[in-house]
């Protein structure tokens, strides 16, 4: 019994079984504020570039949206990282302005840029730095990024919007309308989650069906607020405020099924000093679709079977098992790498056979 043991024992350290790695994954959100242009006469059009070390090498990882005028972007595209406790995960954040005629880095202004660990921003949650230009000097601009750990539930909900009869803005065309989400946190504050794009000259716009996952959300609570603001967009980033609403994951799912949710859009400032003021148009979710995603543990408790095969190669190639240099070598006190790693595999695979 003892042997059996070592046996079990050696198997799994020479699989690593109980020393894998503390995987987790990791939201990132990012803002910037006091973005400065090289031309004093325009705002930047920014886009954040997440890059992550590897060997020495910069890599990018992933980049945002880019934000049309804007010198205190909030962008609505999450990074997600995964982050092992045992590793030193090296991050650069770099901010660049992405004219309209290319989306390329070539011709782009270096804005500044942050370097830190994984580690740093999941211990602090919120991290706030200066944003460093070439030469490392420090400008008045700052990034702040926001970590939040997956609950677990990998879920995504898919969602359409539309609206009708939205308050015109302009004077000499139709509102520009685009819609934001913002999720209530616990302490008060609010998180941007979904941005559409804008449609142009339109009272009655019909937004781009886009995915999120329920984590970020609701963090997984259908009850938690949501906050949805409908904005007139204007190219010097002014954007003018045409309504806003709210509502909960709970009740947004009662657009499944071919059925539809609306909302009234309203302005508090106009439903305080108008006597008639009904609203600022209808919002209506069109669509509401949850879209599972099984873990593999959802797979093994609805009853998935593994079958156990086992293939050895006994090619002439690796020498006579009784040469101690052969990998097929027949050790008289332990067992060799085959017996090893048959052992660690069958051991738990036979559970789920």
């Amino acid at each position: 019994m003892q042997k059996m043991s070592n046996i079990y024992e050696s198997a799994a350290n020479t699989l690593g079984i109980f020393n894998s790695p503390c995987l987790t994954k990791v939201e990132l959100r990012v803002a910037c504020k006091g973005i400065s242009d090289r031309d004093a006469l325009s705002k930047p059009d920014p886009c954040v570039i997440l890059k992550m070390q590897s060997h020495g090498q910069w890599f990018e990882v992933d980049r945002t949206e880019v934000i049309r005028t804007c010198i205190n972007p909030v962008f609505s595209k999450l990074f997600t990282v995964d982050f092992y406790f045992e590793e030193v995960q090296r991050l650069r954040f770099e901010v660049h302005d992405i004219s309209s005629n290319h989306n390329g880095l070539k011709e782009a202004d270096f804005l500044g840029g942050m370097e830190c660990t994984l580690g740093q921003i999941v211990s602090q949650r919120k991290l706030s730095k200066s944003l460093l230009k070439h030469g490392n000097t420090a400008g008045k601009s700052s990034i702040t990024v926001i970590a939040e750990e997956l609950s677990g539930n990998d879920d995504y909900v898919e969602l359409s919007f539309s609206a009708r009869k939205l308050d015109d803005k302009d004077f000499f065309s139709k509102s520009d309308p685009f819609l934001e989400i913002f999720r209530m946190n616990d302490d008060a504050t609010q998180q941007l989650v979904h941005r559409t794009e804008v449609v142009m000259n339109n009272l009655n716009p019909a937004w781009k069906t886009f995915k999120v996952s329920v984590n970020s959300l609701c963090s997984g609570d259908q009850d938690r607020r949501l906050k949805c603001i409908v904005w007139d967009w204007d190219s010097n980033g002014k954007h003018d405020f045409i309504g806003e609403f709210s509502s909960t994951f709970k009740e947004m799912r009662g657009a499944m099924e071919g059925r539809q949710v609306q909302w009234e859009c309203i302005n508090p400032k106009y439903k305080a000093k108008k006597k008639n003021y009904k609203n600022s148009g209808i919002v209506i979710l069109n669509q509401c679709k949850i879209h599972k995603m099984h873990s593999f543990l959802d797979y093994i408790m609805g009853g998935c079977q593994i079958q156990f095969t086992v293939a050895i190669d006994f090619t002439a190639s690796n020498g006579d098992p009784r040469n101690s240099c052969s990998l097929h070598y027949i050790h008289p006190y332990q067992p060799n790498e085959y017996l090893k790693a048959l052992v660690a595999v069958g051991e738990i695979c036979q559970d789920y056979d």
